[in-house]
């Protein structure tokens, strides 16, 4: 699962073989969950309310990159890092 980015103890991955709708995963201590790349919202998983907001506000600023990883993900290409954060 490779990762694209990490941020105040987030971390943020997509993988190669995942399914629709885009989207991408983020671990954060013992919480998972999956974020919706359109949307921009918690899809799978758990996570503490101040946690979904940081992710929510790093992935509003890269959307566009996002969406680029998920087109290489689709194609098994090597992902791009984004730029965490902070």
């Amino acid at each position: 699962m490779p990762k694209i980015s990490a941020f105040l103890g987030i971390i943020i991955t997509m993988y190669h073989r995942d399914h629709a709708p885009p989207h991408f995963h983020a671990k954060y201590n013992e919480y998972t969950g999956a974020f919706s790349i359109q949307d921009l919202k918690l899809i799978e998983g758990n996570m503490p309310k101040r946690i979904i907001a940081l992710i929510l506000e790093w992935a509003y600023e890269h959307r566009e990159e996002l969406n680029e990883n998920w087109k290489l993900a689709v194609n098994k290409k090597t992902l791009k890092k984004i730029d965490p954060l902070i």
